[in-house]
């Protein structure tokens, strides 16, 4: 019989690390029950796994220990960059850098700042900012989104190309020697070489204001002289807390609970993909709570924006089963080239739904 479900699960590492959310979901569930009378809200899966508390340090009167945890607060951050000439920033959201991105988002003008739909749009935008007033972009990205980079990076922004300088910012998703998803720690592992393959030099953000300006002023000066990309790697955990004041949709319903409506109607014999980050997450807790098996979903833990090229692939070797693609609003943006392709297959046992909540949820909830 096929198994669809194999090609997710056969892989221990990302079984494993599923099924440990899903048992923290169900005591979470049950922990709350008697203040919420059963509610399960979409943010308990990571409510369950808080981050150690956030202490401000680098104040004059406080002593030095290693016991005490630095972070960098965003806004001062944002106050170094501005002094050294950097005032535009573009990118899409990650979740070691969303405290940095929403403060961004809150406190600059919107004529610079854009949240772009992948990061290889960011380069080429934060270029043609370059081109047009002469002066350097910030680009922001998690590191599985380097891939994306690649082209406009080597041929557009490269010193021996367009020459373009430019100053990223990038999560470092997978670092090793942190617990992270599988996929996470294959990029993780990898950036480093990767930016030694582009020649673009890097360096790790240091968790202190102080450092932080040193790393600023280093980057500043290979800018200016060499004229190309200079990437910092953000580290988890690097940068206190900010509180924002982005509001999500009020829409009636939930992603989860569209979600659950939808697979909840399908036939036993139809085929689910199901888009990165939480929905895939909240897919995979549904089928476990209703005992039903995950034969017939392929989970898109990595690869954003290309479940419904995946799911078009399955619906063309597959054409006497019906295949649904549940996509997330920010995944679908990515990508948007890619249903101009799947209408014209036109495959009838093919149905993409795209799920928009208005925020990239699963790094942080930014819009």
């Amino acid at each position: 019989m096929y198994n669809l479900g194999r090609y997710v699960l056969r892989n221990s590492a990302v079984r494993s690390r599923l099924q440990q959310k899903f048992a923290r979901t169900v005591a979470s569930s049950a922990s709350h029950s008697s203040s919420t009378n059963g509610t399960r809200h979409p943010g308990d899966i990571i409510a369950n796994n808080p981050e150690p508390e956030e202490v401000q340090t680098n104040q004059p009167d406080q002593p030095f220990t290693e016991l005490v945890r630095h972070f960098v607060n965003p806004k001062d951050f944002h106050d170094v960059l501005k002094k050294h000439g950097f005032d535009f920033f573009c990118g899409v959201p990650d979740s070691l850098l969303k405290d940095f991105c929403s403060y961004v988002d809150e406190n600059v003008p919107s004529d610079q700042h854009v949240i772009t739909a992948n990061e290889g749009n960011a380069i080429a935008l934060a270029s043609g900012y370059h081109f047009a007033t002469g002066k350097t972009p910030v680009v922001y990205l998690q590191n599985s989104g380097l891939g994306n980079c690649v082209n406009p990076l080597m041929s557009l922004a490269t010193p021996s190309v367009y020459s373009v300088p430019m100053l990223l910012l990038v999560g470092w998703r997978g670092e090793p020697g942190k617990l992270d998803e599988p996929q996470h720690q294959i990029q993780g592992s990898c950036t480093p070489l990767m930016l030694d393959s582009l020649g673009i030099p890097y360096q790790t953000l240091p968790d202190y204001i102080e450092g932080a300006e040193q790393a600023v002023e280093a980057a500043k000066g290979y800018i200016d002289n060499v004229r190309g990309p200079w990437v910092l790697l953000v580290r988890r955990q690097c940068f206190y807390k900010f509180n924002s004041k982005f509001v999500q949709n009020s829409y009636p319903l939930t992603r989860e609970e569209v979600c659950e409506n939808i697979v909840s109607a399908l036939d036993p014999t139809d085929v689910v993909v199901s888009t990165t980050g939480m929905l895939s997450r909240e897919l995979f807790e549904y089928r476990a709570r209703n005992r039903q098996g995950h034969h017939r979903d392929f989970l898109t833990v990595g690869s954003m924006g290309h479940a419904s090229s995946i799911a078009q692939g399955i619906a063309i070797g597959r054409q006497n089963r019906r295949v649904f693609c549940l996509d997330g609003d920010g995944a679908c943006l990515m990508h948007m080239g890619t249903m101009g392709i799947i209408g014209t297959t036109g495959l009838e046992n093919y149905r993409h739904i795209v799920i928009n909540n208005g925020a990239h949820d699963s790094v942080g909830g930014q819009p």
